[in-house]
This record gives C-alpha cells, sequence and structure tokens, in this order.
C-alpha cells in the first residue's frame, strides 16, 4: 500500500526555521537588553561615587574658603605696604637729590662772575635763570654743572644782553635733566 503524506513538510520546515529565527532573534535582543542594562547600572554607580566625589571636594573647599579670603587679603596689604614702601623711598630718593642739586649749584657757581636770578626744579627738570659779566663765564658753569653726578643735560635756553646799572651784562636760562647717580657700595651697604 501506498502512503501518500498529506502534511506540507516544507511549510513545515520553514515555519520552525522562522520560530526558531524569531526565538533566537529575541533571546539575542534579551541578551542585548541585558547587557545595556548592566552598562547603564555600572554607568550609574561610577556617576553616582564621582557625584559623592564632587559634593566632598566642594564641602572641603568651602572648608578652606576663609584661608583664602584672609591669604587675598594678606596679599593685598602686603603689596599695599609695598607700595607705601617704595613711595616712602622715592620720596627719600628726590628729597636728598634737590638738596644735592642745589648744593652743586651752588659750588659750581661763580659768585665773582655771574649770579642766579630763579631756580626751578619740576619733576625731573631743572631751569636756571641768571646774570653774567660774559659769556665764558655761562660755558663754564654749564661744563661745571655737566661733571655733576645729579645733573644730566645742560642747554643754553636763551642767551640776551641785559644792561644793568649802566654795564652789559649776559642774561641766560639753562635747561637741565635730573639724574640720580648710581648707588656707591657704601650707601647700598646702609640702605
Amino acid at each position: 500500500m501506498l502512503r501518500i503524506n498529506l502534511l506540507p513538510i516544507r511549510q513545515l520546515k520553514k515555519r520552525a526555521k522562522a520560530r526558531n529565527q524569531i526565538v533566537s532573534f529575541i533571546a539575542l535582543f534579551i541578551f542585548l537588553l541585558l547587557i545595556l542594562g548592566t552598562v547603564g547600572f555600572i554607568q550609574a554607580t561610577k556617576i553616582s561615587s564621582i557625584e559623592d566625589a564632587i559634593s566632598g571636594l566642594k564641602k572641603e573647599k568651602e572648608k578652606y574658603a576663609p584661608i583664602l579670603a584672609e591669604m587675598k587679603r594678606l596679599e593685598q596689604v602686603k603689596k599695599d605696604l609695598e607700595n607705601k614702601i617704595n613711595i616712602i623711598n622715592t620720596l627719600k630718593r628726590d628729597s636728598s637729590i634737590t638738596v644735592h642739586i642745589l648744593d652743586e649749584v651752588a659750588n659750581k657757581i661763580d659768585n665773582k662772575r655771574m649770579w642766579l636770578v630763579s631756580l626751578k626744579q619740576q619733576g625731573s627738570s631743572l631751569s636756571l635763570t641768571g646774570t653774567a659779566l660774559d659769556n665764558r663765564t655761562i660755558a663754564q658753569f654749564m661744563d661745571a654743572l655737566k661733571e655733576s653726578p645729579y645733573i644730566g643735560d645742560v642747554n643754553l635756553s636763551n642767551a640776551s644782553l641785559k644792561n644793568v646799572s649802566g654795564r652789559d651784562l649776559k642774561s641766560f636760562s639753562l635747561a637741565c635733566s635730573i639724574k640720580s647717580p648710581e648707588k656707591t657700595n657704601e650707601t647700598a651697604k646702609q640702605n
């Protein structure tokens, strides 16, 4: 006898194959979800520990904030004191320079041949006006001033003839620059 198989074997095999693929896909999908869930959990744990560390560091920073504020205040006080000391040193130096300049001018002037009418010091410039017997006396005075460690450039601004008590004299104006001499070893040791 002959048997006829009426069952659709090809269709059953296709269905079984499709079912196996769907089950494999679902299993793979579930496995992927598990891996993603595990990675997400690990990342959440790391984020939590990092946030805890950040909050701990913020608390520590807040603990040191008064100390930092005090340090900034002390640095500002130090800066102010250094500025005041520099101003005091500048005033000392400038006041002593003025005395030295007056001394230099007084020592260099030839009292028998010339006299000064005015002496003005403004910052690092010095202007002298006076009267002399002749041009040679003015030139000698200018050369003597150039030798001074406190007086720099000496320029003749104006020279004119002036009649004083019936005599023809030379009226002059000098423009000079003031300089600080280099400190010697003795003055450096005193400071």
